[in-house]
């Protein structure tokens, strides 16, 4: 059996999309455990208490993925 944890949205960044049934994939500064927050990309429920998979990113990671979204052409993300 998985241990409880705990979490907190220290700041929503933003919406990413919208999905079915009230879900939304956001950008969210996420503390995890009462650790330091950490940028998080991940699908939500309306009320944030519920969630799906997602990925959470250190500043250094966010900051490459910045720099690699920055340089990506047009026609690469068809």
């Amino acid at each position: 059996m998985a241990d409880d944890f705990s979490f907190e949205i220290i700041k929503n960044i933003g919406q990413i999309s919208e999905g079915k049934g009230g879900w939304n994939l956001e950008l969210n500064l996420v503390s995890w455990g009462g650790r330091p927050a950490k940028f998080d990309i991940r699908s939500w429920s309306s009320d944030h208490q519920k969630m799906g998979k997602g990925v959470t990113l250190n500043k250094d990671e966010i900051k490459s993925l910045k720099a690699l979204l920055a340089e990506l052409k047009e026609d690469e993300a068809d």
